[in-house]
């Protein structure tokens, strides 16, 4: 697929709380797409508006000049997977993996099956296992399974690898890779593991306060940034003025990513 998801003058707001402000965004096809920002900063509206999985309350999302919203044809290029919700009474937390799988297919035109069946082996995924009962890691293997075997030409991916060890993160990441130099999709994946990730992507989204505050080539961007960690206050006192982003409280000290201003800027 060559066409674009632009993005225009998109704004979400939940009564007097303004989520996303004025997103102007084009992802092109064919690149892997790193969106990053603390929680809170919009990352799952986004994806959920770009998917059509929620509607945006002002501005519009379009595949080649038309809507992705309530458009059948668009939606089926588009893929957003996403953390199960598996709390007593939902849809999902009643199925099998396999239900779930099977219900997930009949929703994404393009769906592999032979590519979900190799990667239930691949992540030890019991099919018959209900899913109220699978650890934090095995849902987000679920939920990569699905995003992998859609074959959708734009897949979104929310925090993917949340609960995985590195070992299957670093699994996860090689075959996200290997299936990007095996096709022309496009992967848009949020995560606030920057320093691990950064290599998959050739392009950074950094979302901040509900808006886009950078989006730059990923090997621009690492030549201008650093990662600090300490107490929080003495981070702040060393670089007043610099943009923090992929910032991670842990008790009183911090670690984040700071963009370090250019000569020109």
């Amino acid at each position: 697929m060559n066409e674009q998801i632009i993005c225009h003058q998109i704004g979400k707001s939940y009564g007097k709380k303004e989520v996303l402000k004025n997103i102007e965004l084009t992802l092109e096809p064919h690149k892997i797409y790193g969106l990053i920002g603390r929680n809170g900063a919009g990352k799952t509206t986004l994806l959920s508006i770009i998917s059509a999985q929620n509607d945006a309350t002002t501005g519009s999302v379009t595949i080649g000049e038309a809507p992705v919203w309530e458009n059948e044809k668009n939606l089926g290029h588009i893929c957003f997977s996403r953390e199960l919700n598996t709390m007593m009474g939902t849809g999902a937390n009643t199925l099998r993996i396999k239900d779930y799988l099977l219900v997930a297919s009949l929703f994404l035109p393009n769906w592999d099956q032979k590519m979900a069946a190799e990667l239930l082996k691949e992540f030890e995924l019991n099919p018959k296992e209900k899913i109220h009962k699978l650890s934090k890691g095995m849902l987000s293997m679920v939920t990569i399974l699905i995003a992998l075997a859609s074959k959708a030409d734009y897949t979104l991916l929310d925090e993917p690898v949340a609960g995985l060890d590195v070992v299957m993160r670093e699994k996860f990441y090689q075959l996200l890779l290997d299936e990007y130099a095996n096709t022309e999709r496009t992967f848009i994946i949020s995560t606030h593991i920057i320093e691990e990730a950064a290599a998959l992507f050739e392009e950074v989204i950094f979302l901040r306060d509900g808006g886009i505050l950078i989006k730059e080539n990923t090997d621009h961007l690492l030549e201008r940034s650093i990662h600090v960690t300490g107490k929080e206050e003495d981070i702040r006192a060393i670089y007043p003025n610099q943009h923090y982003y992929a910032v991670e409280h842990m008790g009183r000290s911090m670690g984040c990513t700071l963009l370090l201003e250019s000569e020109n800027d």
